[in-house]
């Protein structure tokens, strides 16, 4: 993994309170001198995660997540240091020089920052043309039409796609973008048809992706335009009602929801999302007070856009066409939330009616009272299902619980589960007994979404923990310990690689922005470990610690040789020769031994 100079490291964190990062994200309640919430790591009903404002670290004592507000960031946003490390550099207005990366990983970071300048100049030059130009008419017509207004097309950089020619392709060449780069972006397509041209088109092969059509900036949570939608305006067009961009470089469709950057704050103080089905129904929806909206990309949720909803929110409402499409849509956009241990309702919309229409014409009142009254998905669920004809018989309702059951099964959280077991169970008036026998064992979170099993922490030894926390309080004792000959002492230590960095580190713990770059350095596992060390207070009589552990781990290394000396002699058929030689060896370690002091071991 590319490296950014620890002098950076520290200004980022130095710049970035961790209390304020993290309670960005959900909120935080005061405890005496740090701040508590449930884990974001783990099911739990007892906060047992912790925030540490003087040290800049974050603690869960139930699941052992720990670290600096690198380490926090990467965890909840599934995202790589770098990464992190640039959202919390923009958020304090840093900018980072990638002077240690790779070639490639200058190509890379090179290619995503010249992608975003294009998307920015290209969500300039749409909006410029639907703000200013003749051939947008229409497209201000429509918009008027659905009571967007200039200042809200403003205000969401609401576009047009100019018809005839390939005016996008001739601006990003004039605003000196390369070939290359256009192609990449998505804003172009290409018309080669074998893999080598595809691979290396020539100016003659790119052609406008978007033509004649109204134009939404997709952003990412950061506000950064990384993609578009086009939607046609012509009511009687053969084309596609929406065009999206493709996946590149900058975006990945399953895994980005619309307006997100914008309804963050009401999302995370809602604790509620509603899921709007378009990107207009989304906007008037937020313009008209409603803000705790977001639209997928797309008709139904994927895992990766329900695992990051999740971050935000306990509770989500489907909003979509009161049609069987609406309804199929919810039904998969259920199961994905479901999965991630979210509760959601579903809101149908009157026929022939959308959150944007509701709004215009009966006020934003009538839209949030019919969030209000929507139903929680297993009884939206029932009632769809109740409409079949058979539902009534006993091979109807055996169908209906088999398929209500397919959907519980997919929640892990058992108290979300016996209570949605009760409700349904009540309304098909079957024993819970009988229906859990349909249930199929949760499925358990895997590895890489960041999920964490309720755990403790890995257990270190006892005599490293020592050492661990000596080395890392106090400068004269790591001195002293990164001068021995610790490598055949620590061989065979499961925590060497650990104690190595911190006899080699120079890091004040004092100091928050000096740990955060000391522990960037660290894996999680690592990092954690040491974030458990630290929440102590700082043992007395530092030098004498290390000495009485050194001799420890000195005396262990002696036993681990004497036993297996003992086993060699043991082996027949040796010469006499042989022999003695390893009784020699033999009671000089043991006298060497005997010369070691036992160790002093204060608490911890």
């Amino acid at each position: 993994m590319p490296r950014l100079a620890p002098e950076l490291i520290e200004q980022i964190a130095a710049a970035n309170d961790i209390v304020e990062v993290v309670g960005g994200y959900f909120p935080l309640k005061r405890a005496g001198s740090a701040w508590r919430a449930n884990c974001p790591f783990h099911q739990e009903k007892t906060p047992s995660f912790q925030v540490n404002p003087q040290r800049q670290i974050f603690k869960c004592f139930g699941c052992g997540a720990g670290g600096s507000v690198f380490r926090f960031v990467m965890d909840y946003e599934h995202i790589d240091f770098i990464t992190a490390a640039k959202k919390l550099a923009d958020r304090a207005g840093i900018r980072i020089v990638e002077q240690e990366m790779s070639a490639e990983d200058v190509a890379r970071v090179t290619l995503r920052r010249r992608l975003l300048a294009l998307h920015a100049e290209a969500a300039d030059f749409f909006h410029l043309n639907l703000m200013k130009k003749p051939a947008a008419a229409k497209a201000r017509d429509y918009l008027k039409g659905r009571g967007i207004t200039g200042e809200v097309a403003k205000s969401w950089k609401l576009g047009y796609a100019p018809f005839g020619g390939n005016p996008m392709l001739s601006f990003a060449h004039e605003q000196g973008f390369s070939l290359e780069e256009i192609a990449k972006s998505g804003l172009c397509s290409i018309s080669g048809d074998s893999e080598e041209e595809r691979a290396n088109p020539n100016w003659g092969q790119l052609y406008d992706r978007f033509k004649d059509r109204l134009m939404f900036p997709i952003c990412n949570d950061t506000g950064e335009v990384i993609a578009f939608s086009g939607r046609v305006l012509d009511a009687e067009a053969k084309a596609a009602k929406y065009v999206n961009s493709p996946e590149t470089p900058l975006f990945t469709k399953g895994a980005i929801l619309f307006g997100l950057h914008r309804s963050k704050r009401a999302l995370i103080d809602k604790k509620t999302a509603i899921v709007c089905e378009g990107q207009l129904d989304l906007i008037t929806a937020f313009e008209a007070g409603v803000q705790n909206v977001i639209a997928p990309q797309g008709t139904a949720f994927t895992e990766k856009q329900a695992r990051i909803l999740k971050r935000y929110v306990e509770e989500v409402v489907l909003c979509y066409d009161a049609d069987a499409a609406g309804e199929n849509a919810a039904e998969k956009s259920a199961k994905q939330l479901l999965s991630e241990n979210v509760a959601v309702r579903v809101a149908t919309m009157p026929a022939g009616e959308d959150p944007d229409s509701m709004i215009r014409g009966r006020g934003a009142e009538a839209f949030v009272a019919q969030i209000a009254d929507a139903k929680d998905f297993f009884d939206f669920q029932i009632d769809r299902l109740a409409a079949r004809p058979d539902f009534s018989t006993p091979r109807g309702k055996t169908q209906t619980a088999r398929k209500l059951a397919e959907s519980v099964s997919i929640i892990s959280d058992a108290v979300l589960r016996e209570a949605i077991i009760n409700r349904i169970t009540m309304r098909l008036e079957i024993s819970a007994q009988q229906f859990a026998r349909l249930l199929k064992k949760p499925d358990e979170k895997s590895g890489d979404d960041g999920a964490r099993e309720t755990k403790p922490a890995r257990v270190l030894d006892s005599t490293i923990s020592l050492l661990l926390k000596v080395a890392l309080t106090d400068q004269a004792a790591r001195q002293w310990l990164h001068e021995q000959d610790w490598e055949p002492v620590l061989k065979d230590a499961d925590e060497s690689g650990l104690v190595k960095k911190a006899f080699a580190a120079e890091v004040n713990v004092d100091d928050p922005a000096s740990l955060a770059s000391f522990l960037s350095t660290l894996e999680s596992n690592d990092e954690a470990d040491l974030i458990e060390l630290l929440e102590g207070r700082k043992p007395e009589f530092a030098m004498i610690i290390a000495h009485d552990c050194w001799n420890e781990l000195e005396r262990r290394q002696m036993d681990r040789r004497i036993e297996a000396l003992q086993a060699r002699l043991r082996v027949p058929g040796q010469s006499d020769e042989s022999i003695l030689g390893l009784q020699k060896e033999f009671l000089d370690l043991v006298k060497r031994r005997s010369d070691i002091a036992r160790p002093f071991s204060p608490p911890l």
